[in-house]
């Protein structure tokens, strides 16, 4: 019974927190993600990669004659180039160029620094992926913001049979935050991680040339989500943490120009680059 006691009074005490400190979990439909990607193998690992990538939101297809915004029936896009430098087995030094856009209209260019670390831990390779972003859309008194993520996966290379011929199973995780280096009384609160991703995927190598890896992640915005009111003003929903849950199935294609290099001897990064 001395035991029961505390555990019941815990119980009771959590029940009767107010519910706007509670965090709140909403769980959109499976957005769907195909990218092509077409990477240029350069001396010493170096590459340089142009991807396009397509985004569509399932919850959007019960609408007729479908969302008057799509653009060649995906609700988003992305364009995104990218170049990556190896200093030696485990580090490299890049950056990309992304194009997001949600309409024919408004846009968001986003330049990325990124530096990766790559090392074998026992039969897996480790790799850690440390960046920074700058958002500048093109929407009139929209404001950029600047963004730091990092990533950390887990992967293995499974060659098959005696040919070029690999699967690649691998899981990583990322995290973003938004960085403010000055901070004022009217900037609206944020939580400390705003984004995070679970992914899983299996890819597919065929002779060095062509890839296709297909993935699913797990994604997570968190934020702080204002209350809802009835028609009475009476509180629906308080405000508190909000954590939107997304599921996204994708497919990575990717084809390599290897100019003349044994694709045996060249360091390969996975297609999420």
């Amino acid at each position: 019974m001395n035991r029961i006691l505390p555990l019941v009074l815990l119980s009771a005490a959590l029940l009767a927190r107010p519910a706007a400190a509670q965090t709140r979990r909403s769980t959109s439909g499976l957005q769907l993600w195909p990218e092509a990607q077409a990477e240029l193998a350069l001396p010493g690992n170096d590459y340089l990669l142009l991807s396009a990538r397509g985004q569509q939101n399932t919850d959007n297809n019960h609408l007729l004659g479908g969302d008057p915004k799509r653009v060649l029936g995906f609700d988003e896009q992305r364009l995104n180039l990218a170049y990556e430098h190896f200093f030696g087995e485990h580090w490299s030094l890049g950056g990309t160029l992304g194009y997001f856009s949600a309409s024919t209209k408004d846009y968001v260019l986003i330049p990325e620094v990124l530096l990766r670390h790559r090392s074998p831990v026992g039969p897996l390779t480790f790799g850690q992926r440390l960046s920074v972003e700058r958002t500048f859309p093109s929407v009139t008194g929209a404001k950029g913001q600047t963004n730091a993520r990092l990533r950390v996966d887990l992967e293995k290379l499974l060659p098959l049979g005696t040919g070029s011929f690999a699967l690649r199973p691998r899981l990583s995780y990322e995290a973003t935050t938004h960085v403010r280096l000055l901070t004022s009384d009217t900037d609206p609160d944020e939580r400390t991680i705003q984004f995070t991703s679970l992914r899983g995927e299996v890819g597919v190598r065929v002779a060095g040339l062509f890839d296709f890896t297909p993935w699913f992640a797990y994604q997570t915005n968190y934020s702080f989500s204002l209350a809802s009111y009835d028609r009475f003003n009476n509180i629906i929903i308080p405000a508190g943490r909000l954590n939107a849950v997304t599921p996204v199935l994708g497919l990575d294609l990717r084809f390599t120009i290897l100019q003349g290099q044994g694709a045996e001897s060249r360091q390969q990064l996975p297609t999420q680059h």
